[in-house]
């Protein structure tokens, strides 16, 4: 049967985002356009028309393999749970996480992409639109939830999960390189809940 002009646009897009998966976890900062074209049997101009630039392309792909974890993120902290169980139940998951089967190459994919960064005159700018959509999941994933006789704020929420996100990133890379095989998830979890009661950190006002 004859694919859509929509069904085509689609399919194409797939394709190159499985081709830039694998190709940034091969190559990191040596990743071509081209050889992420050819694996995807198109060419570089439907990652320009698809992406817009390499650095939409690669903005898309960290979004789309994050996505199917937040619905893992919220099965795994329900809403009615205080921050510091709902810290906890995160900490335990993001643990658990790291001897999934796609551990190392989501490993893999972060280096690559840390790697191209910082052979960029700004590598601030490169980041930061990568890490933004999970910052908002996490910043809503906290916001409301009762903690010392109130409720978290956004403006709070936002600061904890900054600190959480440099927290579980490098010990989950030390996790997954066998740098912290005491790493476990009562280690995540006490780690995590000394960014809450340290009062400072969400009493501080942006």
């Amino acid at each position: 049967m004859r694919l859509t002009r929509e069904e085509t646009k689609e399919r194409n897009r797939r394709a190159l985002l499985d081709a830039a998966l694998r190709t940034v976890s091969r190559d990191g900062y040596q990743a071509r356009l081209e050889d992420i074209a050819e694996r995807a049997g198109l060419t570089t101009g439907a990652i320009y028309s698809l992406f817009g630039s390499k650095d939409g392309l690669l903005t898309e792909l960290v979004t789309g393999y994050l996505r199917p974890h937040y619905a893992e993120i919220e099965r795994a902290v329900p809403p009615g749970l205080a921050l510091a169980e709902a810290v906890g139940a995160y900490a335990r998951h993001y643990r658990r996480t790291c001897d999934g089967t796609g551990a190392r190459a989501g490993l893999s994919v972060q280096l690559g992409l840390l790697d191209m960064a910082l052979r960029t005159a700004d590598p601030g700018s490169q980041l930061a639109p990568l890490f933004q959509t999970h910052e908002e999941q996490l910043t809503a994933l906290f916001t409301g939830r009762a903690h010392g006789g109130g409720t978290v704020t956004p403006q709070q929420a936002k600061r904890l999960a900054v600190a959480l996100g440099a927290l579980f990133i490098g010990l989950g890379q030390g996790v997954v390189l066998g740098l912290a095989p005491s790493a476990d998830e009562q280690y995540f979890a006490d780690a995590a809940l000394a960014l809450v009661t340290n009062t400072s950190l969400l009493d501080a006002q942006d």
